[in-house]
């Protein structure tokens, strides 16, 4: 059930132009095809979408090799069929609570789309060739006392930083630390046989990935696309030709691009220089930088001509701003459910969209949710208070809920002579400035400092009261851990699975019942 709403402009972690985006989309609107409210657009972006009925054939016959299901395959393979496309980075145990939304905002989408007569299909794409492994390898739960534990794969904080995630096979999983951690929830147990049978020994950090991701969209038909799929990755290669052979030109267009965005005030998400290829080189194992110098693309100490790098297409590796065009290069994406960042770099990609493809689908928002479950939403409404009263730190908090824990008659009598104090200053001030002007300005120095003073006891009379009020410290600690543990908005920072083993698996059903496609706001959901 959602209990608030709050404009994503009042959130933390937003920049100025995922906020313009959202609620000021004309300011942005030279970065983006068309805006995403308009869902007339959306529709005319799939009617007119042409996409090449060979490549259609072939595209579907590699996902059947991929194990993609049936129905979505049918009408993918319908000459008007169309995508609706999100994805994230490999990440243990699906990563950050977002991954989910997205994923959940996608199928939402299609759903509208079909009930438009049109064909559509969710497709989540595993950003499988990422090297972050000391970020892929952990997530982060919490326990029956809402304190944040870190669960990570064994080694990954010290591995190498140059191995695509996605083909590790981890030597164990944290399996004792998440049981640990999860004691004492009601479904604890049910969602540790989902995540055993998703991630089984020896299966790698994608097929986990894929497979928890699979059960838990099990009420809906979603493609979920491997790029290093062998069958997937064969038709990629002639788009990683082509650009390749552009290279110094896109580099180009990107630099204009990062001083549009900087003269319209908004920052550049990734960061392009004359260095730049576009591209990393897999060998062997590992996924490696190609940087651009004057006597050709260097790895390390080698150095490769244009003509080499055009050559090793099929050993090519797409870098942030590159990939999603490779994607809907592949794809007949008509949309794209992103992210704050994403975003951002979507708005830098334009220009690449524009050279390489000649078209770009709709971008449009994830669903954004704090979830509460019934004991964190009773101290919001016994203390007065709101989710954002957590983003200002627990100190904050706890200065706002301790005021609450004063006695009425000591709260009332502060009240009353602060008014009495206001008042007999006023009446000061407007005699001294008859009397002398300057002796009026000392006087409103000194009556802010008076003014001060009295707040600041009150503060400490607050303080004493939390102090004496061990439960409701207490409850202070938990409600900031929830909402906004270690300065992070919950869905950025907790895995979803925490949710899931305190309020079920059919959990996801209810999420995806409170998404809104026609709001961009923050949802606040009790569970």
């Amino acid at each position: 059930m959602v209990i608030a709403r709050i404009r994503q402009d009042q959130l933390p972690e937003r920049s100025r132009l995922f906020r313009d985006f959202l609620y000021e989309f004309d300011h942005v609107a030279a970065f983006f095809p068309v805006e995403w409210r308009n869902k007339e657009s959306l529709i005319a972006t799939a009617e007119r979408l042409r996409f090449p009925v060979e490549r259609r054939a072939q595209l579907v016959a590699a996902l059947e090799q991929c194990g993609a299901p049936a129905g979505a395959l049918e009408r993918l393979a319908d000459l008007r069929g169309v995508a609706v496309v999100t994805g994230q980075q490999v990440g243990l145990f699906t990563g950050p609570s977002y991954t989910i939304y997205k994923l959940l905002t996608a199928v939402k989408l299609t759903g509208y789309l079909q009930s438009r007569g049109i064909p559509a299909v969710t497709i989540f794409w595993l950003a499988s060739e990422d090297h972050d492994l000391a970020e892929a390898g952990r997530c982060w739960v919490f326990n029956s006392e809402i304190e944040p534990v870190a669960v990570e794969v064994p080694g990954s904080s010290s591995a190498c930083e140059r191995r695509p995630v996605g083909p590790i096979v981890p030597e164990g999983l944290p399996w004792a630390e998440l049981e640990s951690a999860l004691d004492g929830f009601t479904h604890a147990g049910e969602l540790l046989r989902c995540l055993k049978d998703s991630y089984p020994p020896g299966t790698t950090l994608a097929s986990g990935f894929r497979k928890l991701l699979e059960t838990l969209s099990q009420d809906w038909e979603v493609i979920i696309l491997d790029p290093l799929c062998p069958s997937v990755r064969q038709l990629v290669i002639p788009f990683l030709e082509r650009a390749a052979r552009q290279i110094p030109e896109l580099v180009g267009r990107l630099l204009e691009r990062s001083k549009a965005l900087e003269a319209a005030g908004y920052h550049v998400q990734v960061k392009v220089g004359p260095s730049s290829s576009l591209f990393f080189l897999l060998e062997g194992d590992l996924r490696l930088p190609l940087r651009r110098r004057s006597d050709g693309y260097h790895i390390g100490e080698r150095c490769l001509t244009h003509d080499e790098v055009v050559a090793a297409a099929a050993r090519l590796s797409p870098n942030a701003l590159l990939r999603p065009v490779m994607q809907d290069d592949l794809l007949p994406t008509v949309a794209y459910v992103a992210g704050p960042a994403e975003v951002a770099y979507l708005a830098q990609a334009e220009v690449l969209y524009r050279e390489l493809l000649g078209r770009m689908p709709v971008v449009f928002p994830r669903a954004s949710f704090t979830i509460l479950d019934t004991r964190s939403a009773r101290w919001l409404e016994r203390y007065g208070l709101q989710i954002d009263c957590c983003f200002d730190g627990l100190a904050a908090l706890r200065e706002r809920i301790a005021a609450r824990l004063i006695p009425a008659d000591l709260s009332a009598r502060f009240g009353t002579t602060r008014q009495h104090v206001e008042a007999e200053l006023q009446q000061l001030r407007t005699r001294l400035f008859e009397f002398d002007r300057t002796l009026a300005a000392a006087l409103d120095r000194s009556a802010a400092k008076i003014l001060y003073q009295l707040s600041k006891i009150e503060r400490k009379a607050a303080r004493e009261a939390l102090r004496r009020d061990e439960r409701a410290a207490r409850e202070a600690k938990m409600l900031y851990n929830l909402v906004f543990p270690h300065k992070h908005l919950q869905e950025r920072f907790y895995s979803i699975v925490a949710f899931l083993a305190r309020h079920g698996l059919d959990f996801i059903q209810r999420l995806y019942e409170n998404v809104d496609l026609d709001s961009p706001d923050h949802l606040v959901v009790e569970a």
